[in-house]
């Protein structure tokens, strides 16, 4: 009997889902329309000596970040390993206004960094209003062509493990301000892209863990998830790097560049969507279109990615420290590859505010 309700179920309900979702999408962007403009006006977050927490501030989405809260006149607290590195940030963001800087060289993948970092910030300012998120990793290597397996965890570590740490140690504090986390995560956790199997695995680990501690914090702490495509930065210009700066990849010379949009506005729009409290950032949104074809015609994209692929002939691929790079038909270029981030060491504490 159950396995005829089931069958039944399965014919009936996705044609329904999709009639209802038809007739009833201009009103739910009505209502989605009318909610951003009452929050725009009424709701958004003064920033004004606040307290905010960017981890990966040292280059990229983080940087951008950091002087997106300055303009609103927060009290940064600026969190990477290039200590010389977020020195030079903290000078500008104070130029474009911040009502100071601290600068924290840490590393996010280990626990006892983490806590280092947070309860050095609330002794000095008392609270934890925003924890940024923004220390991350990617890859463009083929899986079945690694030939040293342990980049896995560093790649895992960085992308998922770099994020919870520092939210778990944060989170009473964030409680006591009724403050937000703010999420680096990326299209990919749910848009299948190749060449990105194991960033895509952290990044789709990371967003499951936000909604699944969004219901459980309930509204006591805000989460604020922002997913981005191709980006302008580092990886449009062939390198996948720590945010915190340390070039992690070997890559080829004739590696197919990536375009996207710029890094600048996509961090506008993240600071923008956390102080009205926003739920999600996109950024473009278009690629939600994609999720109608993952969820109900898989086999277009599956054959859409595979026609792109044949596009390109043969397979040139960057590895993140697992061994040679494969070179078809010319030589590669070789960039600067660095030990684990397990091994390097923290650094020290250093303050520099206004």
């Amino acid at each position: 009997m159950m396995d005829l309700v089931t069958s039944f179920l399965n014919l009936v309900v996705p044609p329904a889902t999709m009639m209802m979702l038809a007739f009833s999408w201009p009103a739910l962007c009505f209502i989605n329309a009318c909610e951003w403009v009452y929050n725009t006006l009424y709701t958004i977050e003064e920033m004004d000596g606040k307290v905010v927490i960017i981890t990966g501030a040292s280059s990229g989405i983080g940087e951008q970040i950091a002087y997106e809260y300055a303009k609103r006149r927060a009290n940064l607290v600026l969190v990477a390993r290039r200590e010389q590195r977020l020195r030079a940030i903290s000078e500008k963001a104070r130029y474009l206004g911040a009502n100071s800087a601290i600068v924290i060289a840490a590393d996010v993948v280990k626990e006892d960094d983490c806590r280092r970092f947070i309860n050095e910030t609330v002794n000095f300012y008392g609270r934890v209003d925003h924890l940024v998120n923004a220390a991350s990793l990617g890859h463009t290597f083929y899986f079945d062509e690694v030939t040293d397996s342990s980049v896995f965890p560093i790649l895992l570590d960085i992308n998922f493990w770099g994020n919870v740490y520092p939210t778990f140690v944060a989170l009473p504090y964030l409680h006591q301000s009724n403050g937000r986390v703010i999420v680096n995560a990326s299209v990919e956790n749910w848009l299948p892209l190749p060449r990105m199997s194991l960033y895509a695995a952290a990044k789709a680990a990371l967003v499951n863990f936000y909604e699944t501690l969004r219901l459980e914090v309930n509204s006591d702490v805000g989460i604020t998830i922002a997913t981005h495509g191709w980006i302008g930065g580092e990886m449009t210009r062939g390198k996948f790097m720590l945010e915190e700066g340390a070039e992690m990849q070997w890559k080829e010379e004739r590696e197919v560049q990536a375009s996207g949009g710029p890094v600048e506005e996509f961090a506008r729009l993240i600071v923008s969507g956390a102080c009205r409290g926003d739920a999600y950032v996109k950024y473009p949104s278009w690629h939600d279109t994609f999720l109608l074809f993952r969820v109900f015609a898989p086999n277009v994209l599956n054959w859409s990615f595979r026609l792109l692929l044949s596009t390109h002939g043969t397979r040139r691929t960057s590895m993140v420290g697992v061994g040679k790079p494969i070179s078809e038909g010319g030589s590669g270029r070789y960039l600067m590859e660095t030990t684990s981030p397990r091994k390097l060491p923290a650094g020290p504490i250093t303050f520099s505010k206004t």
